[in-house]
Order: C-alpha cells, then sequence, then structure tokens
C-alpha cells in the first residue's frame, strides 16, 4: 500500500531541533491553522463566553436557534479562528488537546475570566512555581492563561 504524503515545499526554517529527520532534508509544509474547532453543548452561551474572553467578532452576527456552527473571528484579522460547533459530546479529562492562551497580567485575567463564567481547575501535579493557571469554559473544555514569561 503506498502511503500519501502531503505536498510539501522547501522553505527556510529557523532551526528546530526536534524535526524527525536532518533539518537539511526536511522540506516543511506550508500550512497554519485557520480555526480550531470546540464542540458545544450550548451554542449561545459559548459564544457569548469566548467572543468576551478573546474579544473575537462571530463571523456571522445572525445566530438562529436553529445554528448549529459559529465562527469567531479575531478583530484585527490577526491569529487563528475559533469555531464552535453544536455536537453533544463528553468533555475529556484529561483533555487530548487544549488552548494555551497567553497574557500579559495573567491574574488580572483570570479574574475577568472568572467573571465570565469560566472556572479555575486544580491539579495535584501543576508546579508551585507554574506560570500558568488552568481554567474550565462554562461546559468543562480545558484552557491554561499562560502568563507573560512564557510567550515563546
Amino acid at each position: 500500500m503506498r502511503r500519501h504524503r502531503p505536498a510539501r515545499r522547501a522553505v527556510e526554517h529557523p532551526g528546530d531541533s526536534c524535526a524527525p529527520w536532518p533539518l537539511e532534508t526536511y522540506t516543511w509544509a506550508v500550512l497554519r491553522v485557520g480555526s480550531i474547532v470546540i464542540r458545544v453543548d450550548d451554542l449561545r452561551r459559548q459564544v457569548d463566553f469566548w467572543s468576551a474572553a478573546l474579544g473575537y467578532l462571530p463571523r456571522d452576527t445572525d445566530l438562529r436557534p436553529d445554528s448549529d456552527f459559529v465562527l469567531l473571528r479575531p478583530r484585527d484579522g490577526t491569529g487563528p479562528n475559533v469555531s464552535l460547533d453544536r455536537v453533544r459530546s463528553s468533555v475529556q479529562i484529561p483533555p487530548r488537546i487544549h488552548l494555551d492562551l497567553y497574557a500579559d497580567d495573567r491574574p488580572a485575567e483570570v479574574e475577568r475570566l472568572k467573571a465570565l463564567g469560566a472556572t479555575e481547575v486544580h491539579w495535584d501535579k501543576r508546579p508551585p512555581d507554574a506560570d500558568y493557571v488552568i481554567m474550565a469554559d462554562p461546559e468543562g473544555n480545558r484552557f491554561c492563561v499562560v502568563g507573560p514569561d512564557n510567550h515563546d
């Protein structure tokens, strides 16, 4: 069986040492993250939360009762979209994937997110000097708020 490989184009690489083979033989896919999709139950509540949390705007402002998908986009057009997809599913703990949200003032952002309906999540293995706080949105989808010392 022939294995399909995505089309690749050679581009300059900044020197990442975790490539699976020598860098001089590696060609990089020309892809970018367009949207991160979060499964939700209550689409309206999650649109309200994530719009306020990220300062994003819905692409379509007409959210009908039968809507099952909303794409939120950055106000300035910079960065990936966040899409909310109404599909019944169970929250997986620990999640297989989560968002790391960077904050210049982590304590202030944590409090703001709590006021919007997020909760702080306790984790026994979190180091005492951690530069992140684990949180969950109103439906339990986890994300981290990362302090300014680890934005690289």
